[in-house]
């Protein structure tokens, strides 16, 4: 248990710097390589060069009394935390402008980060791969190193052409074979899609690992020792421990035929806190951030607030060298 609530920390932590810290077309960063991102220093400050293109581009009205002058960046490029956030503040308090930045207001900003980047990940890997520009992607644009004669094999086991073909599927919403840009961004990020093939397919992939009598269902036993301390641990951080529901009424709850067995599609209303994606994270940000810096505990958070616990919200620098995108379905 407590190396599953470790692993919770690790990743809310982790993403959270990377939502609040990137500019909308960020690269996706494969997790192996965060934490050597996160130890070196930056060149410049992705937010000043992201304010001042809204400025620019959208005509956003900003407070700048809020705002320092960039050209107060020292010589390194480098942007102190202070002046991070006083840039960050007026784009959090717009809805109403306040001086005070509810969860809402937060969770808007985080949650868009998370879409932001997303669409730009699915973006940059359709320019990639779409050969013929039609706007669209097939299975062999994508994945040519599959021959013919592998795709009629058909090998189910993971990273085969037949286990990609079935996710390929699972996306092609329209059995056109190719995949649009809402169908590409489902197949490459399972995790944020609301399509319930997909949904089935990771928690049947999910299964595989805790399963251990391969039945394609979980006994009680099987949910208490796999499935269940991963809810937990989230469910936890959602609320509170008192509030969480112990293995054996969670499971009653799921169980919604009685058979004293969960299936796949049972399961599926716990399916984000087993494959938490992006989206699901941010709400968690959300939440993460109004407990620890909402110092006199109103709901709201002023710029002081903020600046009280500055650590929080920028505890360390990114750079921003070339990196290829990850594939998801690597590391299921």
């Amino acid at each position: 248990m407590a190396k599953a609530k470790a692993m919770v920390y690790t990743f809310l932590a982790i993403a959270f710097i990377i939502i609040l810290l990137s500019p909308t077309k960020r690269r996706g960063h494969h997790p192996a390589g965060l934490n050597r991102r996160l130890a070196r220093k930056v060149s410049f400050d992705p937010l000043v060069t992201r304010i001042e293109r809204w400025r620019e581009d959208d005509g956003l009205s900003i407070n700048m009394s809020y705002v320092p002058d960039v050209g107060d960046v020292p010589d390194d490029g480098i942007l102190n935390t202070t002046s991070r956030l006083m840039i960050l503040f007026p784009l959090l308090d717009n809805s109403p402008k306040d001086g005070k930045i509810s969860a809402k207001e937060l969770g808007v900003w985080i949650s868009q980060q998370a879409i932001d980047r997303l669409s730009y990940r699915t973006n940059k890997l359709m320019s990639w791969h779409d050969k013929n520009e039609d706007g669209a992607i097939s299975f062999n644009e994508y994945l040519p190193q599959f021959t013919p004669e592998d795709i009629e094999r058909n090998s189910m086991a993971h990273g085969d052409a037949g286990w990609w073909m079935e996710q390929f599927k699972n996306a092609d919403v329209d059995s056109s074979r190719d995949l649009d840009f809402n169908e590409c961004k489902d197949f490459l990020h399972p995790e944020d899609s609301d399509n319930e093939e997909i949904q089935r397919w990771l928690l049947r992939e999910k299964m595989k690992r805790m399963d251990k009598d391969e039945d394609g269902e979980f006994d009680l036993n099987e949910f208490k020792e796999q499935a269940y301390a991963i809810y937990k641990s989230y469910a936890d951080f959602e609320n509170s421990p008192a509030l969480t529901p112990t293995a054996e009424q969670k499971f009653a709850e799921l169980d919604i035929d009685n058979d004293k067995k969960l299936s796949i599609e049972e399961l599926r209303p716990i399916l984000s806190y087993l494959h938490p994606g992006e989206l699901f994270y941010a709400n968690y940000f959300t939440r993460y951030l109004m407990r620890e810096a909402d110092d006199n505990k109103d709901g709201y958070l002023t710029l002081q607030e903020m600046m009280n616990h500055d650590s929080i919200f920028y505890n360390s620098l990114y750079d921003d060298d070339d990196e290829d995108d990850y594939h998801y379905h690597d590391d299921l």
